[in-house]
């Protein structure tokens, strides 16, 4: 077992935890929500391992188990599909930020502080996945965007949107009390961090190494730390 991340006052911290897309708060989901929560996993698996365009419903009716009327009972066509799929993907995503963040918050007062264990506890996540990032359904999307309709592209649009909002949020808060130490435009370092995210991912991937996310976040930490330490 890993040792817990060091809180920058050399406390030892918790580690953080990936929350799953879905809770139920110990209420088991209807038949047809884990059908339909089946169906979306599936998807989104076979979408990261080979792309939205060679991902076809015969085969994740197949894999899921069901009858074509089945499938089309929670999802009108391979369009809706992917808004879920989507969503569902986006809402992971903003689960894993606040879990981290939010415990970053609880754990310092100080905004510098509490970001940068904010970072570390993301990092630690990502260093938990058994194979590295799966991959990314943002990316996906971008990449292959004429595959999809104009509202699956928007609801990505807003999905960045919200992400480099938050960290633009956070890095507002540690100016207004610590300035940087050189200049930087806040809004160029919070579209950083979203470019570490999903950049960390791709090279991940593309070079084979599982940790390289973690190791992208952890860098872009020490950045901060730097910017903004008072030493």
């Amino acid at each position: 077992m890993s040792p817990a991340p060091e809180h920058p006052s050399g406390a030892k911290e918790p580690r953080a935890k990936t929350i799953p897309p879905v809770r139920f708060d110990g209420i088991q989901p209807r038949k047809g929500e884990a059908t339909r929560e089946r169906i979306l996993a599936i998807a989104e698996a076979s979408v990261l391992a080979k792309g939205f365009g060679a991902t076809s419903i015969d085969e994740v009716i197949a894999e899921a188990g069901l009858t074509k009327s089945g499938f089309f009972y929670h999802f009108r066509d391979k369009n809706e599909l992917a808004r879920e799929m989507l969503r569902r993907y986006v809402a992971s995503d903003e689960a894993v930020f606040d879990a981290a963040f939010n415990r970053g918050r609880d754990l310092a007062d100080d905004p510098l502080q509490a970001f940068l264990i904010g970072l570390k506890l993301l990092a630690d996540v990502m260093h938990d996945l058994p194979s590295g990032h799966p991959g990314c359904l943002v990316a996906s999307v971008c990449y292959q965007e004429r595959l999809f309709d104009r509202e699956v592209c928007e609801i990505n649009r807003q999905a960045v949107e919200r992400w480099n909002s938050r960290f633009l949020g956070y890095l507002q808060d540690i100016a207004a009390t610590t300035p940087p130490r050189e200049p930087v435009d806040l809004e160029d370092l919070a579209h950083m961090l979203s470019g570490v995210l999903e950049g960390g991912i791709i090279l991940g991937k593309v070079l084979g190494k599982p940790d390289e996310l973690e190791r992208q976040i952890l860098t872009f930490r020490l950045l901060v730390r730097a910017l903004f330490s008072r030493a």
